[in-house]
């Protein structure tokens, strides 16, 4: 549930993302993941280590924001990754995809 998250903006395509991960049972694990890398972005603790944050320069926000891509998980194939930039307003942050690592 995004309302988990009240300090997060999510894209549509973030939305359809969690909603996917959540709604399908084999995907258990990489939703409880999520729902921990989430809660540390909504809690503004983004340099925490579980994360690995790190600006991501193949990708911008809709207005040419600066993305950053944040672990949900780590040593696995076709890890998933949290991809958001700060915006559009001052102590905002906007979730752009929760995917498999492109």
């Amino acid at each position: 549930m995004i309302e988990e998250f009240p300090n997060l903006i999510f894209s549509l395509e973030a939305k359809e993302n969690f909603d996917r991960i959540r709604d399908n049972p084999t995907f258990k694990i990489i939703c409880k993941a999520a729902r921990k890398a989430l809660t540390h972005i909504n809690n503004k603790e983004l340099r925490h280590p579980s994360l690995h944050t790190h600006k991501y320069n193949e990708l911008r926000g809709k207005n040419g924001e600066k993305v950053l891509v944040a672990y949900v998980q780590n040593k696995t194939p076709g890890a998933y990754r949290i991809f958001f930039h700060y915006g559009p307003e001052k102590e905002e942050i906007t979730i752009v995809a929760i995917t498999p690592h492109p």
